[in-house]
C-alpha cells in the first residue's frame, strides 16, 4: 500500500460546503493541495472559492449557487478539469452518528440506509450529508469513501452530561445529549497539544461560533460537557437557530398556534435564532454592520453574546475552571466584537481580553500573566476528516467502493 493517500474531503455545513485535497503521510502529517468554501447557499451573495495551500486563488465564481447540489456540481465540475486531480478516498463530515457510531465507517450500501435512518435527528444536515454521499459514489464508484461523524468525539462525555430529565426508558431509546461540532474540538485540541502540551490536557472551553454555535468543556484531551445535545438546534442562539428552549414553547406553539411538527422544525432550524430575533439576517456580518442603526439587529448581537458568556460560565463550572479559552468558527475567528462582548465581565474566571490583541485578531488575545489563555484558532475539520479517513485507509480496512 501506498505510504502517502490523497484524501478529497467534504464538509457539508447548514449554509456552506468546504472541501479540500490533502496528501498524508505515515505520520500523519497532512500536507493540504487545495481547499474550497462555498457560503450563503440559498442566499444573496452566494459564492465559491478554491485556493492552493499559499492561498492564491484557483478559482471562484459568484454564480448563483442556490442549494449545496449546485455548489457541490461547480467544485467537481472544476475538479474534472484539473490535470492532477486524482484522489485515492473521500472522507465525509457526517453530523449525526447516533450511539451505533463512534469511530469513522466505510461507507457501504448498509450504512447509507442506516443513516438515512437518523436523518430525522439532525434535518438541517444529515440530508445534505447523504445528498452529497449518493453524488460522489455515482460520480467516484471505484473510490471507497468514509463517514466522519461529528457526535464521536463527545462519546467521553459522563453520564450525567448526557442524561436528560426524562424517564430513562427514553434514554434507552437514545434520547440523550450527543453533542456536535466534535471534530471542530478535535482539530483545535490537536493544534493545541502541538502548541502547548501541557494546556491541551488542561482545562480547556472550544467555542466553536459560526452558522451553527456549540461551546465544548474539555479536559485531559475528551470532551465532558458541551451546549448542543439532541440535535445541533440546542444549546446557543445561533445564525438561523433557536438554541435551547423551554419545552411548553413548543406546546404552546402545538395547541395554541396550530403548528404541526414540519412547521415546527422549520421555525426552530430556519426561522429563528440570529433571523428571527433581527428579522433581517442570520449573518453576524450582516448584523454588526446594522446594529448601530438597526435596534433588533442589535439586540439579535447582544443575545448572541449574552447567550454565549452565560453558557461559557456554565461549562467552567462543569470543569471545575478553566485555563484555556479558544475562538473558532466563522464568528470566532473573525469577529473581534463579539469576543469582546462575550469576555466581558468575566474577570471572575481570570478571563481578561487585550483589547489592542483582540482587535488585530491576534493569536493570543488574552492579556500578560491573565490567568486563562485566550486563543483565536482556525477550525481544521477538514484535516481532522483527511487524518481519519488515511488511517482507516492505511489500516486495510478500504477496498475499492
Amino acid at each position: 500500500m501506498a505510504q502517502t493517500t490523497r484524501a478529497l474531503t467534504l464538509n457539508i455545513g447548514s449554509s456552506s460546503l468546504k472541501a479540500a485535497l490533502y496528501e498524508v503521510g505515515p505520520a500523519d502529517d497532512a500536507l493540504l493541495i487545495f481547499a474550497a468554501h462555498a457560503e450563503r447557499l440559498g442566499a444573496s451573495g452566494s459564492h465559491m472559492s478554491v485556493r492552493d495551500a499559499r492561498g492564491a486563488t484557483l478559482f471562484t465564481t459568484e454564480q448563483g449557487l442556490s442549494d449545496h447540489p449546485t455548489a457541490l456540481q461547480t467544485l467537481l465540475g472544476w475538479l474534472h478539469q484539473q490535470d492532477e486531480s486524482g484522489f485515492d478516498v473521500v472522507g465525509h463530515r457526517v453530523v449525526f452518528g447516533g450511539q451505533q457510531y463512534r469511530e469513522p465507517q466505510l461507507i457501504t450500501d448498509d450504512l447509507v440506509a442506516s443513516l438515512a435512518g437518523l436523518s430525522h435527528f439532525d434535518a438541517l444536515h444529515m440530508p445534505q450529508a447523504l445528498r452529497a454521499i449518493a453524488y460522489t459514489r455515482r460520480e467516484y464508484p471505484r473510490i471507497a469513501q468514509v463517514a466522519c461523524f461529528d457526535t464521536a468525539f463527545h462519546r467521553t462525555m459522563p453520564q450525567e452530561a448526557r442524561l436528560y430529565g426524562l424517564p430513562y426508558a427514553l434514554a434507552d431509546a437514545g434520547v440523550i445529549r450527543y453533542g456536535f461540532h466534535g471534530l471542530s474540538c478535535e482539530s483545535i485540541l490537536l493544534q493545541l497539544r502541538a502548541l502547548d502540551p501541557e494546556a491541551a490536557e488542561g482545562r480547556v472551553i472550544i467555542a466553536h461560533l459560526g452558522a451553527g454555535a456549540s461551546m465544548t468543556a474539555a479536559r485531559n484531551g475528551v470532551s465532558l460537557d458541551t451546549t448542543m445535545g439532541f440535535t445541533p438546534t440546542g444549546g446557543l442562539v445561533m445564525g438561523t437557530r433557536s438554541g435551547d428552549l423551554d419545552p411548553e414553547v413548543i406546546l404552546y406553539l402545538l395547541e395554541e398556534r396550530k403548528l404541526d411538527a414540519a412547521a415546527l422544525r422549520r421555525l426552530f432550524t430556519a426561522e429563528s435564532g440570529l433571523l428571527g430575533v433581527s428579522g433581517v439576517s442570520g449573518d453576524m456580518r450582516d448584523l454588526l454592520e446594522q446594529s448601530a442603526t438597526n435596534p433588533r439587529a442589535s439586540a439579535a448581537v447582544t443575545l448572541f453574546c449574552y447567550q454565549a458568556r452565560k453558557y461559557l460560565g456554565a461549562l467552567a463550572a462543569a470543569l471545575g475552571g478553566v485555563e484555556t479559552l479558544v475562538f473558532t468558527g466563522g464568528i470566532g475567528e473573525h469577529a473581534a466584537e463579539v469576543r469582546k462582548r462575550i469576555c466581558a465581565d468575566l474577570d471572575f474566571l481570570g478571563v481578561r481580553v487585550d483589547t489592542a490583541r483582540n482587535a488585530a485578531t491576534a493569536a493570543i488575545i488574552s492579556t500578560e500573566g491573565s490567568p486563562v489563555t485566550i486563543r483565536v484558532m482556525r477550525s481544521e475539520e477538514d484535516r481532522m476528516i483527511a487524518l481519519h479517513t488515511s488511517r482507516l485507509m492505511q489500516q486495510g480496512m478500504l477496498g475499492q467502493g
